[in-house]
């Protein structure tokens, strides 16, 4: 007779599944992001582009892929979008032709302020059932999950 554990019996069911509940989260928190971005016509992943670039201007593209973590050619159809819509401008770095360095245009910074008032309110809808002490320990868990995996990610992020 074979001997099963926790590890080896397969779940009942779904709602066993930690992947599951997050893949779920990860729907749901695009979807309200979405939502309340809707007149930004913004996806997460450009927010999370257009953010790091007004934060850190003149960083190249490799490393914002490293720091949003996303893979190069993610990252840089993300870019040609944003420097479509003249949101993102590209230089040739002074030191390397090759290496492209990202700045928001004066539109990019006044898209990125328009749009982090309704980001905050998706990120307090997405956490709105939680107390609040429980929003601090839920973002500890989720900071400890990513950093322990991160390098299991197709894309590991150089932030972790």
């Amino acid at each position: 007779m074979m001997k099963t554990n926790a590890a080896t019996t397969p779940p009942a069911g779904l709602d066993e599944l930690p992947g599951h509940y997050i893949r779920r989260l990860q729907q749901i928190a695009v979807a309200v992001f979405l939502q309340e971005t809707e007149a930004h016509g913004v996806t997460p992943v450009q927010f999370a582009a257009l953010h790091t670039v007004g934060h850190t201007p003149g960083i190249d593209q490799r490393t914002l892929a490293g720091r949003v973590g996303l893979d190069t050619s993610t990252v840089a159809g993300v870019i040609d979008r944003l420097e479509a819509r003249g949101l993102i401008e590209r230089q040739a770095s002074p030191a390397d032709r090759r290496v492209r360095l990202l700045a928001l245009t004066r539109e990019g910074s006044k898209a990125l302020q328009a749009v982090e008032p309704d980001m905050l309110k998706a990120q307090e809808r997405i956490l709105a059932p939680l107390r609040k002490a429980e929003r601090a320990e839920f973002m500890r868990m989720l900071r400890v999950l990513v950093e322990a995996n991160n390098e299991l990610s197709r894309a590991p992020s150089e932030m972790v």
